[in-house]
């Protein structure tokens, strides 16, 4: 019998939002997030950072006690062991996340295209690990994506450069398709979407064809991307495929626009957020109304999409652990979201980013700036934790 997601939902029960946290846990993300509120210390505190560690000081035991605790699983996957059981305790998955960024060279994408096999090797046969991801950028040159993108006519050179992309792509999604763990394909800038767009049709053509395994991922602070899914769906459902969707609101709107004005063209960013909202929740719609050929991985921390999500999964009837449908944020982000909605039992499955801590300060640096740049976030956190702090006292 379904259970309606509206009487059940409540986001603001801090109890189970922080059920898996100590005092003293609880303690460490509330003095984490004042700081990360100053906007001072989050502008200045990348470049002091990275001087630091750039000289060998010995700071990366503060980073891995303090920022790194809280948004990382760990520097290796048998790091993340300890998270992945934690999450599992109340029913909320993992998904693996080697967040090293920013290498250009070919034993690196090498490395890492092997480090991103061995989380879907990983994943094989635990539940609790239902979902990978990688993006192109780690296993290929951005400069190459690019010019790939700009239907630059590639040298003999590039083309042998793509050809070696190309077939990490396909290793690491044929790994996948053969484990039985699906996996996504992260959005990028723009100016390089277009050919990691075409990876991601080509292994979903490949490795789709009875269930997803291959996810490409939306960004809907794009104005063309909801056009984009249902041209994407449309093509699938001709080709014989399922269509694999992750939809996120976006990441890069301020490099976006910033590029489009110094370039002439005009920004691929939508007008304003009341537009990106709206498309993100039509495509939740479009969605659920063909839940038989899409699946979908609603990556989110906006409780209002959330609970329209959840909302069309009762008005369809869908069961709330339906295998086509998950709810996903970031670990250390959001509890009151992920485990809310796992204690009424749908799918959700946290981003765990992992990796050596220098290599991961990039990610780090984001998550910080994010939760300062995004109405509110910072300010939402900090109140149910004090929320909870105060739950607890009263116990």
């Amino acid at each position: 019998m379904q259970i309606s997601s509206l009487k059940k939902l409540n986001f603001e029960d801090t109890e189970i939002a922080f059920r898996n946290k100590t005092n003293s846990e609880l303690n460490a993300s509330f003095l984490l997030f004042k700081v990360i509120s100053s906007n001072f210390l989050t502008k200045v505190g990348p470049p002091i950072t990275n001087f630091f560690l750039n000289i060998g000081f010995p700071i990366k035991s503060v980073i891995k006690a303090t920022i790194f605790k809280q948004f990382c699983g760990g520097e290796t996957i048998a790091e993340c062991e300890h998270t992945i059981a934690q999450l599992a305790g109340v029913n909320v998955g993992t998904i693996l996340d080697y967040s090293v960024e920013g290498e250009e060279k070919e034993e690196v994408f090498n490395f890492t295209c092997e480090e991103i096999i061995r989380t879907i090797e990983r994943a094989a046969g635990d539940s609790r690990i239902p979902i990978t991801v990688f993006k192109v950028t780690g296993i290929g040159r951005f400069g190459l994506l690019e010019r790939l993108d700009a239907k630059t006519v590639l040298t003999l050179d590039e083309l042998d450069e793509y050809a070696r992309v190309k077939a990490r792509c396909e290793r690491i999604c044929r790994t996948a398709f053969e484990k039985g763990v699906p996996v996504m394909i992260d959005a990028e800038e723009s100016w390089i979407q277009q050919t990691i767009d075409d990876l991601a049709v080509e292994m979903m053509r490949l490795f789709n064809k009875e269930k997803v395994f291959i996810y490409n991922t939306y960004q809907m602070y794009r104005h063309d991307k909801l056009a984009d899914l249902k041209a994407d769906h449309l093509i699938a459902s001709n080709s014989g495929y399922l269509l694999g969707v992750k939809i996120v609101r976006g990441a890069y709107m301020e490099k976006e626009r910033r590029r489009a004005a110094e370039m002439g063209y005009t920004s691929p960013i939508q007008p304003d957020k009341k537009a990106t909202d709206d498309d993100f929740d039509a495509c939740l719609v479009y969605c659920v109304e063909h839940i038989d050929q899409i699946a979908i991985v609603c990556g989110t921390h906006n409780e209002n999409s959330c609970k329209l999500l959840a909302q069309l999964i009762d008005q369809h009837q869908v069961p709330h652990n339906h295998p086509h449908v998950y709810f996903s944020q970031l670990l250390g982000m959001s509890d009151n979201l992920s485990f809310n909605l796992s204690d009424s039992n749908y799918n959700v499955a946290k981003y765990v980013p992992y990796g050596p801590i220098k290599a991961v300060m990039p990610y780090l640096f984001r998550r910080a700036q994010e939760n300062t740049s995004i109405a509110g976030q910072t300010s939402r956190e900090l109140n149910l934790i004090i929320k909870e702090k105060k739950r607890r006292k009263l116990k």
